[in-house]
C-alpha cells in the first residue's frame, strides 16, 4: 500500500497515541525504579542513624567515667587541701593559746614586780632619810675634824688643799705616764708584729746589690803616646772634645789612662764610649770628635728605651707612654746620693708591689707608682721645682692613673695621700734609701747632721749626756736618775723622737734610745 494514500488524519492520531505510550511506558518504568532505590536508601539511612546513636552512647558513657574521675581527684585534691589547713589552724590555735598563756604569766610577774618596787621605793625613801641625816652627821664630824686638823697642823684649809693638790698632780702625773707607757707599748708591739711582717718579707725578697755611682770614669790607653794625640796641637782636640761632650778631660801622670769627670753621668757615658772609639779609630781630630760624639749619643738614647721597655718587662708592666718609658731608661744615668736611681726605683716598685699584695691593695698600681716615684728626678736641670712634683705632673700629662699620679707626688708628702698605696711608696723609697750602704752624703752635712740631733736630744730637760752612733741611724740619751725615773723615760724618748721628726730631714729612721743608771758607792774600811 502506497503511504502517500494513507490520509494524514490516521497518522496523526497513531503519533500521538505512539508518544502517550512511550511517554508512559517510561513514566511507570521509572517510578518502580525510584521505589526500590528510596527503600534501599531509607534502610541504609536507618542503619547509620542506629550507629550513630550506638556511638554516641559510647562516647557518652566514656565521658561521664572521664568527668567522674576528675571530679573524684578533685575532691581529694581539696579533701587534702582542707585536712592541711584545718591542722594549720588547729597548730595557729595551739600556739595562741600558748602565747595567752605566757602573756598572762608575764602579766602577772609585771603586777608581782610593780607591787615589789612599790615596795623598794618605800624602802629606799626611808634609806634616803637615813643617808641624809647620816651625812649631816658627818659634815659635822668633819668641820670639828678639820678645825682640829688646823689646829694641830698650824695648817690653813686653803694651804691643806694647795699641799694635797700637788701630791695629787705629781701621782696623777706619774699614773698617766705609766698608763701611756703601757698603752704605748701595747699599741707599738701590735703595730710592729704586723709592718715586721710586710715589711721584713719585702726586704728579703728584694734583696739587691748596689754599686755607688762615682763622679770620674776611667779610660785605658794602649801607651802614653795617645795622649799626646788625645790633646792634639796645642790642645784644640782636647778642647774641642769637652765642648762637645761637656765633660772634664784630666790628662794627668797615671799610666796608661785617662779621667773623665762630670756629675752628669749620661754625658759622661757618652764621653767614654766616644773616647774609646776615637782611640780605637786613631783618628782624632774636632770633625771626628763631633761625629763620633753624636753617633753615640744617638745611640745612648735607643738604649735608654731600650733599657725602659726592659725594665717594665722585668717587673711586668705594660701600656706605658713611650715618653715615660724613655725617662725610665734614663734613670740609669741617674743618682740619687750616690745610689743608682734605675736599681732604686726597681727595688721599690718591688718593694710596694710586695706590701700591697699582703695587704690585698691591687698590684699593678703598686709596681706603677713605686717605679714611676723619683721620674722627675730624670726632667732637665732647667726646670724648677720639687722632684715629686714634677713627677706628679709628668705622669699627669701622660694619663697615668689618679692613684698612681697621687702617689708620685705624695711620696714627700707635697700633696695629700689620697691612696694606701701612697703611703706604701714612701715606705719603700725610706727602706731602698735606708740600707746601709746604700746611700752617701757629703762629710760635712753628715757632720752637722749629727750635731743637731744631739743638740736636739740634749735640749730636754733631765738629758745629762747625748751620743749619736750608728752613723746617725741611733741616738743615745743619759738622763739624770734623780730627775727622771723609769716611767718617764719612756714619755722622754717619745717625746725626743717626735721632736727629731718635726724638725730634722733623715733617710730612714732613728732609733731614740733613753739609758737611766743608778750607781750606789759605798767603801769599805
Amino acid at each position: 500500500m502506497d503511504m502517500s494514500s494513507i490520509s494524514p488524519l490516521i497518522i496523526i492520531p497513531a503519533v500521538i497515541f505512539l508518544i502517550a505510550l512511550f511517554f508512559f511506558l517510561g513514566w511507570y518504568l521509572n517510578t518502580k525504579i525510584g521505589k526500590k532505590s528510596l527503600l534501599a536508601a531509607e534502610e541504609r539511612a536507618k542503619q547509620i542513624i542506629l550507629e550513630a546513636q550506638r556511638e554516641s552512647q559510647n562516647l557518652k558513657r566514656e565521658k561521664l567515667l572521664e568527668v567522674k574521675d576528675e571530679w573524684y581527684k578533685k575532691k581529694l585534691e581539696f579533701d587534702n587541701e582542707l585536712n592541711q589547713k584545718k591542722q594549720r589552724y588547729a597548730n595557729i590555735e595551739k600556739q595562741l593559746s600558748s602565747r595567752e598563756e605566757n602573756i598572762e604569766k608575764k602579766f602577772d610577774l609585771v603586777i608581782k614586780k610593780e607591787k615589789e618596787n612599790k615596795q623598794l621605793e618605800k624602802e629606799l625613801q626611808i634609806q634616803k632619810k637615813e643617808i641624809e641625816a647620816k651625812i649631816l652627821d658627818i659634815q659635822k664630824l668633819e668641820a670639828e675634824q678639820n678645825e682640829k686638823l688646823e689646829k694641830i697642823s698650824g695648817l690653813s684649809k686653803e694651804e691643806a688643799k694647795r699641799m694635797l693638790m700637788d701630791n695629787l698632780i705629781d701621782t696623777a702625773k706619774a699614773e698617766s705616764a705609766r698608763l701611756i707607757k703601757d698603752l704605748h707599748d701595747k699599741a707599738k708591739s701590735d703595730a710592729k708584729k704586723d709592718a715586721q711582717k710586710i715589711i721584713v718579707q719585702a726586704i728579703q725578697r728584694t734583696a739587691a746589690d748596689y754599686a755607688v755611682e762615682t763622679t770620674v770614669s776611667v779610660v785605658q790607653i794602649q801607651n802614653d803616646e795617645m795622649k799626646g794625640r788625645i790633646i792634639g796641637k796645642e790642645g784644640r782636640n782636647i778642647r774641642s772634645f769637652e765642648a762637645v761632650t761637656g765633660v772634664d778631660v784630666i790628662v794627668d801622670d797615671t799610666p796608661e789612662a785617662v779621667i773623665l769627670s762630670s756629675f752628669d753621668q749620661f754625658r759622661r757615658e757618652v764621653a767614654r764610649l766616644s773616647l774609646e772609639r776615637l782611640i780605637a779609630d786613631g783618628r782624632i781630630h774636632p770633625a771626628r770628635i763631633e761625629e763620633v760624639v753624636e753617633k753615640v749619643r744617638q745611640e745612648l738614647e735607643e738604649e735608654m728605651v731600650r733599657d725602659g721597655e726592659n725594665t717594665l718587662m722585668q717587673l711586668g708592666i705594660h701600656n706605658m707612654h713611650p715618653e715615660l718609658v724613655k725617662s725610665i731608661g734614663r734613670m740609669k744615668y741617674r743618682s740619687s746620693f750616690g745610689q743608682n736611681l734605675l736599681q732604686h726605683s726597681v727595688e721599690v716598685a718591688y718593694l710596694t708591689s710586695i706590701m700591697a699584695a699582703e695587704l690585698g691593695l691591687d698590684v699593678n698600681f703598686a709596681k706603677r707608682a713605686g717605679l714611676l716615684h723619683d721620674v722627675g728626678k730624670t726632667l732637665d736641670k732647667s726646670i724648677e721645682g720639687p722632684h715629686a712634683l714634677l713627677g706628679y705632673e709628668l705622669t699627669k700629662k701622660f694619663k697615668e692613673h689618679p692613684i698612681v699620679v697621687n702617689a708620685v707626688g705624695s711620696h714627700h708628702e707635697d700633696i695629700e695621700m689620697e691612696h694606701p698605696i701612697a703611703p706604701l711608696v714612701q715606705a719603700a723609697d725610706a727602706i731602698s734609701g735606708a740600707r746601709p750602704g746604700a746611700r752617701r752624703e757629703p762629710l760635712e752635712s753628715y757632720v752637722k747632721r749629727l750635731e743637731t740631733l744631739e743638740s736636739l736630744a740634749k735640749s730636754f730637760e733631765g738629758v745629762a749626756k747625748t751620743y749619736a752612733i750608728q752613723a746617725g741611724r741611733e741616738i743615745r740619751v743619759v738622763v739624770e736618775q734623780d730627775k727622771v725615773d723609769d716611767t718617764l723615760a719612756d714619755k722622754l724618748a717619745s717625746e725626743i723622737a717626735a721632736k727629731i721628726e718635726n724638725e730634722m730631714e733623715y733617710p730612714g729612721q732613728i732609733k731614740v734610745t733613753v739609758i737611766r743608771e743608778v750607781r750606789k758607792i759605798s767603801y769599805a774600811k
